[in-house]
């Protein structure tokens, strides 16, 4: 467990930039838009990616929970 809170925290406290957008978006942005509205696009597409990931640990770190607490008794 202590681990697991050790690489939450390591990824918590080191952020990455990343470049998220699509073909489409970064063909409209780069068509005119200043850098930004690039930067705002790119956080919001980063931030909508990330959700479903948490959503999907979290409901597999509750299912492990249970399954492993049926084995233990």
């Amino acid at each position: 467990m202590k681990r697991i809170l050790l690489v939450i925290w390591f990824f918590i406290l080191c952020p990455v930039d990343l470049a998220a957008q699509c073909a489409m978006c970064r063909a409209v942005l780069e068509s005119g838009a200043d850098v930004e509205t690039a930067k705002r696009l790119n956080d919001g597409i980063v931030y909508l990616m990330v959700i479903p990931y948490v959503l999907v640990g979290t409901i597999g770190f509750i299912v492990y929970k249970k399954f492993y607490k049926k084995n233990k008794l």
